[in-house]
């Protein structure tokens, strides 16, 4: 009989969540466009996400979608926090983010 040895348990990778827009540094409008295209492909509810300076540009991307794209939509829930983030030299700086729920 064979024995068998037991694999180390390997975490799974964090799936991320389908109906999740991530602002960057790109243009508001792909943003609108990436959350218009969520709700058309029949997504109830999107979350953005942003970070830092680009809490802004965030908060622009559910603006220009609820008025001139989703007037039926509205924002569910908001989120504030802090997350720390290690720099390349080690240090560690707190940066503010922000999520936001719009629900069709």
């Amino acid at each position: 009989m064979e024995e068998q040895t037991e694999q180390p348990k390997t975490e799974m990778p964090r799936r991320r969540d389908d109906n999740t827009v991530f602002v960057g540094k790109k243009g508001t409008m792909g943003y609108v466009l990436a959350v218009v295209t969520q709700f058309n492909n029949g997504a109830k509810e999107v979350v953005v996400k942003a970070r830092g300076k680009l809490i802004s540009r965030a908060v622009d991307v559910v603006e220009i979608v609820r008025h001139r794209f989703m007037p039926d939509s509205k924002v569910d829930e908001i989120k504030i926090s802090t997350e720390e983030l290690t720099s390349e030299d080690g240090s560690i700086n707190k940066v503010s983010s922000i999520e936001i729920k719009i629900q069709k």
